[in-house]
């Protein structure tokens, strides 16, 4: 469609562009959210419509941002292969508590996201927990591309260009959520996987394949922040991100007697700690 001319009807007049954006409801997009949630047609088995919190399609080159209360799950699927989802998390009530990578590789000795990983806090504390993963192809190490680094690679990395840096994006959610640039540290990326080799360099092993997907499971009320964009060592020449679908539904936090619970030493830890601050605040 052209762009309307100066005597179209659309423009003419403030009357004209209200009934031309009115006409617009109902219209779908092929990424976009869901509103209501539950409208979403296809929840996971086991999951009503009424617990669906959270349901978008995210393109590429796109982000999106959700308060999520302790014990939804949350599930993130790679729908075309060449998503790569860039993610945050702080605590709802508290941002300065919020996803610290090097104690969440560090604490529990793996650097490779998975599943029964934990997402922990600085605080030694757990934000969510991965219940579920047909990828296996994350990183928690690299972190997200930045407004020079997609300059010089792409010719643009501002929010707007087609090409947006993630960081850049992530400043736009961490605004919408009372956030600025220096409440926002390194983030794990899923769907496109990185090795570290023998010499300590670091390898891009890219996906797993369209429909591949993790599910993340909040261990407290989570503020989350997630950007759509490429890996910074995808070699691809081209910008190349696919779409992401976000669904979110009520389920239950992790709780002692969970075989996630008892993992590791490590985790056992880390979800004592997370009990004894929820106690002492009366939200367990």
């Amino acid at each position: 469609m052209g762009t309307p001319s100066a005597q179209s009807p659309i423009t003419a007049s403030a009357y004209g562009a209200r009934e031309h954006a009115r006409a617009q409801e109902g219209a779908t997009a092929d990424a976009m959210p869901v509103v209501p949630a539950g409208d979403w047609p296809e929840p996971p088995e086991g999951v009503g419509a009424d617990d669906v919190v959270w349901a978008e399609t995210v393109a590429g080159g796109s982000y999106t941002h959700k308060v999520l209360v302790r014990g939804t799950e949350l599930r993130l699927t790679d729908l075309t292969g060449d998503a790569c989802a860039h993610l945050l998390l702080h605590c709802a009530d508290r941002p300065w508590e919020r996803l610290n990578t090097a104690d969440t590789v560090k604490v529990l000795w793996n650097a490779y996201l998975g599943e029964e990983h934990l997402l922990l806090s600085d605080q030694g504390r757990v934000l969510a927990s991965v219940t579920e993963d047909t990828s296996g192809r994350h990183d928690a190490l690299t972190g997200t591309s930045t407004l020079a680094r997609n300059t010089a690679r792409y010719g643009d990395g501002t929010p707007q260009s087609a090409s947006p840096a993630g960081r850049e994006l992530f400043k736009l959610a961490a605004l919408k959520n009372g956030l600025a640039p220096r409440d926002l540290p390194p983030s794990v990326s899923f769907f496109q996987g990185v090795r570290v080799a023998e010499d300590g360099t670091t390898g891009f092993t890219g996906s797993a394949g369209p429909g591949a997907s993790v599910t993340l499971r909040a261990e407290q009320d989570v503020t989350v922040l997630l950007a759509n964009v490429p890996h910074p060592l995808d070699p691809r020449p081209e910008y190349t991100c696919g779409h992401l679908q976000v669904l979110a539904y009520r389920s239950r936090p992790t709780t002692p007697g969970d075989p996630l619970w008892d993992a590791t030493p490590e985790g056992r830890r880390a979800f004592l700690n997370t009990l004894d601050h929820l106690t002492a605040r009366g939200l367990a």
